[in-house]
């Protein structure tokens, strides 16, 4: 900016002031500064803008769920259902390795022996029967079914809603808006 284009300020006596760029860039910068503190108000102004926002309400709107995508609840329900496969096998693993060092068996081959007595029951083992590669096996088993019912059923579920929204609206939901 040159001189020529600059409107100049004046002074108390009337004459223009021969102020530098970086002295009038200061000065509106720090006007701006001023302005920005006057507008953010003091520290607690968070609870103000909360008041502020209580005394005009809080937003709503007001929302109707009226189709799902078969094909996302089919993905979304076949990771879930994966997840919880993986959740029970673990679980059952863990549950099954406590019996184990807790003792449990040899309790159980203890007792079947005292209750029967004679030599067949000195070759009894209840690993024999519910062992944990037995189980987990099951479990595994039972899991892999979980996935296939889970995702099948959220999926025929899907359809279901579609057809149901279809006749009589959908669900409607109220957002509103957090009062923080």
């Amino acid at each position: 900016m040159s001189e020529r284009t600059a409107t100049p300020r004046r002074t108390s006596g009337g004459e223009p002031s021969k102020r530098s760029l970086t002295e009038r860039l200061q000065d509106t910068l720090s006007s701006a500064a001023e302005e920005h503190r006057a507008n953010a108000g003091p520290a607690s102004s968070r609870g103000s803008r909360v008041r502020r926002a209580a005394a005009r309400g809080t937003r709503r709107a007001r929302l109707r769920l009226v189709h799902l995508d078969p094909w996302s609840v089919m993905k979304t329900s076949f990771l879930l259902s994966i997840a919880f496969g993986i959740v029970t096998v673990v679980s059952v693993a863990v549950v099954w390795a406590v019996l184990g060092a807790a003792g449990v068996w040899d309790s159980i081959n203890s007792t079947v022996t005292d209750v029967l007595g004679g030599e067949s029951a000195q070759t009894f083992d209840i690993q024999n029967y519910v062992g944990t590669s037995r189980v987990l096996g099951f479990t595994m088993i039972v899991a892999v079914v979980d996935v296939i019912l889970i995702t099948a059923i959220a999926t025929l579920t899907a359809f279901l809603y579609n057809l149901a929204a279809a006749l009589l609206g959908g669900i409607e939901v109220t957002l509103a808006e957090d009062e923080r």
